[in-house]
């Protein structure tokens, strides 16, 4: 009876584990490898050893964040035109540096401007020897004069993080949400990457 009790239990805790019920485990740091609150946090951020997925916080210097322009206006036309080009150009730029270690699945860029998402960047690989590759391949090197302090996330799914009402574009608490806002990129710019990489349909670089 004991051990159908202790069975019971640790079913229990695995059903709720990363979830609002868990009182140990912070279930944003389980859905998104970043919480509000850091170190401050009163749960645990289990940070894992390996993972298939690659965070890199603040690499994407977000012009709104910046004051380059009115984060309450938001950009004109011809600003915002400007402004998706240049992410459009950062965003080859770092998927043609990562995808040397192996096949990248996908790559956003967080858009929020609270500071436990500002600009991140998270590479999730097919494999995770190469996304260990990555993370050591990378660490303190410099992007746009910036120190990179890479470290694996727990996210291999980004359903539960991202925004849905960003995504539909009717998100009310504008780019300080707790959610991923993912920065759009251009789609045929994003298949073309995707498809045309030097590792594609290999496990790992061997």
């Amino acid at each position: 009876e004991g051990r159908r009790e202790g069975a019971g239990g640790a079913g229990h805790l695995a059903r709720i584990h990363g979830t609002e019920q868990d009182r140990v485990n912070c279930p944003f740091y389980f859905k998104m490898g970043a919480c509000r609150h850091g170190d401050k946090c009163d749960r645990q951020h289990n940070r894992p050893a390996f993972s298939q997925t690659v965070m890199i916080p603040q690499m994407y210097q977000n012009p709104l964040a910046h004051h380059q322009i009115d984060a309450e206006a938001g950009p004109n036309a011809l600003t915002s035109q400007k402004l998706d080009r240049e992410f459009d150009n950062f965003y080859t730029d770092v998927f043609e540096e990562f995808q040397k270690f192996g096949e990248i699945e996908e790559m956003i860029v967080c858009n929020n401007l609270c500071d436990h998402l500002l600009g991140n960047v998270y590479v999730r690989f097919v494999d995770e020897e190469d996304a260990d590759k990555c993370l050591k391949g990378i660490k303190g090197r410099y992007y746009a004069g910036k120190s990179l302090d890479p470290e694996f996330s727990p996210v291999t799914d980004f359903v539960q993080a991202r925004c849905g009402k960003y995504d539909q574009r009717r998100c009310d608490r504008g780019s300080t949400c707790s959610y991923m806002h993912v920065k759009r990129v251009d789609r045929n710019l994003e298949r073309d990457l995707i498809e045309d990489q030097p590792f594609r349909g290999q496990r790992s670089r061997g």
